[in-house]
């Protein structure tokens, strides 16, 4: 359950990666204009490090529909950043919809003692917070919208608690 947490963090900190996709709940319809974000070109082992968060190249992101308030839309995508400075997480948050309801991906490198990994979640943004409910590896993750655009990250895993910021790739 830690790992799974960690990876949900390490996806929303880390942008080198690419998500899982993440079933989406019945009351969210797809959007027709949907995009599947472009995969990414093979890498030669060893140039990618080993502690690396990686999202599955298959996830794909649906942009908000019309009536989702721009303050929610703005979470839409994939984000990137790090953990503490070193471990690198991602966030691709998948489908929002007009109330705030989100799925996303979270994938993370070495965060602790939890090795790389990534896990599908769900969640709800209130006011400039996206909350996601726990992860499967017992995660809780909270991005915050700062004024420039950028996500202040909060995970918690096993008592203990990993910051950073993410940027919108």
């Amino acid at each position: 359950m830690r790992n799974m947490m960690l990876g949900f963090l390490a996806l929303a900190l880390a942008a080198c990666q690419s998500a899982p996709a993440v079933p989406q709940s019945a009351t969210l319809e797809p959007a027709s204009d949907a995009v599947t974000v472009p995969p990414l070109p093979a890498l030669d082992p060893g140039t990618v490090p080993p502690d690396s968060a990686i999202v599955d190249q298959s996830v794909t992101i649906t942009p908000p529909a019309k009536s989702v308030p721009t303050k929610y839309a703005a979470f839409s995508g994939m984000w990137a950043g790090r953990l503490e400075g070193t471990s690198e997480a991602k966030v691709a948050v998948q489908t929002i919809s007009p109330n705030g309801q989100v799925t996303v991906t979270f994938a993370w490198g070495n965060l602790g003692d939890n090795n790389p990994g990534e896990a599908a979640g769900a969640g709800k943004i209130l006011g400039r917070t996206l909350k996601l409910g726990r992860l499967p590896n017992g995660a809780d993750v909270s991005l915050v919208m700062l004024p420039e655009g950028t996500l202040a990250g909060t995970v918690t895993l096993a008592d203990q608690t990993y910051t950073g910021t993410f940027i919108k790739q």
